[in-house]
């Protein structure tokens, strides 16, 4: 059985992350990234996995990372990130961090922008960052990957926070 080229490969997704001079994973286990994304991260002896109980944790902690001259990425789910909102506002976009998060759009359909899904939850993330003025991407395909490198640094020059949505589970 031969691989789908049109499949989001996680292997690249790391690739990529490593490639923006992330060193730090700090994440909350979900169901659209787990399995391929963060459990070789875990695995990998270039990162390091911070694990948390909560994801407004993990913006403190990514924050407190970059203060100490580190980079680094939370890695969850967009219920997190919705429900993270407040600690985004603070400590990210008015703290001036940049938090890069990668988020799992779980049960997104395959090919269906995310503002266009079915899922009342996926379908309001995105405009939820529009009004937060919080920089985000749609990471879905192959192609896709070339903007998470210019996207982390944009983040570091602006000093504000970035989100690359995952529309589908990685291979």
């Amino acid at each position: 059985m031969s691989e789908d080229p049109t499949r989001l490969k996680a292997a690249d997704l790391i690739t990529a992350i490593k490639r923006a001079g992330i060193r730090f994973i700090v994440a909350l286990p979900d169901r659209t990234t787990s399995e391929h994304l963060l459990k070789p991260m875990m695995q990998d002896p270039e990162l390091r996995v911070v694990q948390i109980c909560k994801e407004d944790e993990g913006v403190s902690i990514c924050s407190g990372l970059y203060a100490a001259g580190q980079r680094s990425l939370l890695l969850m789910q967009y219920t997190g990130l919705l429900d993270s909102v407040n600690a985004l506002r603070g400590v990210a976009v008015e703290g001036q961090n940049p938090v890069c998060m990668m988020v799992g759009l779980l049960n997104k359909e395959p090919g269906v922008p995310p503002t266009q899904s079915k899922r009342y939850g996926v379908r309001i993330v995105a405009p939820v960052l529009d009004a937060m003025e919080i920089e985000h991407h749609w990471i879905e395909a192959p192609q896709d990957i070339t903007t998470i490198v210019p996207a982390i640094d944009r983040a570091y020059a602006r000093l504000l926070p970035v989100v690359m949505l995952i529309g589908r589970e990685p291979i």
